[in-house]
């Protein structure tokens, strides 16, 4: 099992930047591939961004292409995600997510991933 929570969700300004944090506990986090997920009201589940376990592969939504940073660090058990320029579609909860395979070119698949957080709201005003 790995548990995993989020933080660093918050409300901001159009043009502003938040970061969000999810830390990872059970197994060895090293060894999972990391998502994070938005889901906004009355929308499906959209991929972010994703990053593989050596951190050498990463993958972002068109969306947020550009915009948002995703890095991990395997010795302290967290992923990152770096959100620059926020506009008020980003406004969703956001969901940290890991998956122990992810096949080859689906990192952008909810149904790749095993455990999910709770998730954070990030609201951002116009």
């Amino acid at each position: 099992q790995v548990q995993l929570v989020e933080s660093g969700g918050g409300l901001v300004q159009a043009g502003g930047s938040l970061r969000l944090s999810c830390a990872a506990s059970g197994r060895t986090f090293s060894n999972y591939a990391m998502g994070w997920f938005r889901q906004a009201p009355g929308k499906e589940r959209e991929f972010v961004a994703a990053i593989r376990w050596s951190a050498a592969y990463s993958y972002y939504g068109d969306s947020v292409k550009g915009r948002f940073t995703i890095s991990r660090d395997n010795a302290e058990n967290t992923v990152n995600l770096q959100m620059n320029s926020l506009k008020p579609e980003d406004t969703a909860v956001y969901y940290c997510a890991a998956s122990s395979s992810v096949y080859r070119g689906r990192d952008y698949a909810s149904d790749e991933y095993d455990y999910w957080g709770q998730g954070t709201q990030v609201t951002v005003s116009s």
